[in-house]
């Protein structure tokens, strides 16, 4: 939905909404899951220029989920907009966890209220643990991928995995990691045999 011109050799403080693609969703009619600000954060300051807009555009698409990711949970409360309420039901809100150091977001996330919130630990680069997931739908895993990927322990997945199965929380695999790909994924997707890919309830996806 937007684009971060620092991929094109430009300025990276620079963060603006893309021309060809801001206004695609009011066109879709078929509901979709659109992964929001993919190659940035929404709630970046750098796009407080435009987030109300996009703001607009997702309260006029009902028929569509947007899943919006951060690394900016500090920023989230003073970002929402004015009629957010008890929260659009077409927005999952989550927070990234890469590891034990980073789960205070998790904290910020839940003081928002929220019809979805979800964590990516995703690269997942040391153990976590979660004390409890009350509050929480869904959690995603992954290991990093490419040339220069570090290492994930499988064990640090079979940890999470088992506390969302205890807490009844959506889980979801998305691959091993590493620098080559499996049918498709990178590292593949399978843990302990079977591939996770669990999604929490959404009211715009059948």
């Amino acid at each position: 939905m937007y684009r971060d011109k620092s991929r094109y050799g430009q300025d990276p403080r620079k963060i603006i909404r893309s021309k060809t693609t801001f206004e695609d969703p009011l066109r879709w009619n078929e509901s979709r899951m659109i992964f929001t600000c993919s190659w940035s954060d929404f709630f970046i300051k750098a796009a407080d220029a435009w987030r109300n807009e996009a703001w607009d555009i997702i309260s006029r698409t009902p028929q569509h989920t947007y899943q919006i990711l951060t690394k900016r949970a500090e920023r989230i409360a003073q970002c929402l907009p004015a009629d957010w309420g008890s929260g659009y039901e077409n927005v999952w809100l989550g927070v990234s966890i890469e590891n034990q150091d980073y789960m205070w977001r998790k904290e910020l996330l839940l003081k928002v209220s929220s019809h979805v919130r979800f964590i990516s630990a995703e690269p997942l680069l040391g153990p976590i643990e979660f004390e409890s997931l009350e509050g929480i739908s869904w959690v995603i895993t992954g290991g990093e991928s490419g040339p220069k990927a570090r290492p994930m322990s499988l064990d640090w997945v079979r940890t999470v995995r088992d506390k969302c199965k205890a807490s009844d929380v959506a889980f979801f695999h998305k691959q091993n990691g590493g620098k080559s790909r499996i049918e498709g994924a990178w590292g593949g997707r399978l843990l302990d045999g079977k591939i996770w890919d669990e999604l929490p309830y959404s009211h715009s996806l059948s």
